[in-house]
């Protein structure tokens, strides 16, 4: 079964891969005692780099899983629009 991001895959993995090189050069910050404000303003774009990510994967299951279970309808709708509510709640507190 394809998920929902799989037209997208190459771009999430290259997203992934840029926040994997921030974070990276974040410990290399850490290493080398640098100050801490500019630590820290890298976490928050590495960060931001993330929610990006979360968003992209979000905007794709709602349109493909919640929207492909909403047509169905039953059970498997209820289930799939659950999850897309919990997910945006963990977002939205992260």
């Amino acid at each position: 079964m394809a998920h929902g991001y799989a037209s997208d895959k190459d771009a999430i993995l290259t997203r992934l891969r840029r926040v994997e090189g921030q974070v990276r050069g974040i410990a290399r910050m850490i290493e080398d005692d640098t100050y801490c404000i500019d630590v820290l303003t890298q976490v928050s774009a590495a960060t931001r780099a993330l929610e990006k990510v979360a968003l992209l994967l979000l905007d794709d299951h709602l349109g493909h899983c919640v929207r492909d279970a909403a047509r169905r309808g039953g059970p498997e709708a209820d289930v799939k629009l659950a999850e897309a509510s919990a997910a945006i709640a963990r977002l939205v507190r992260s």
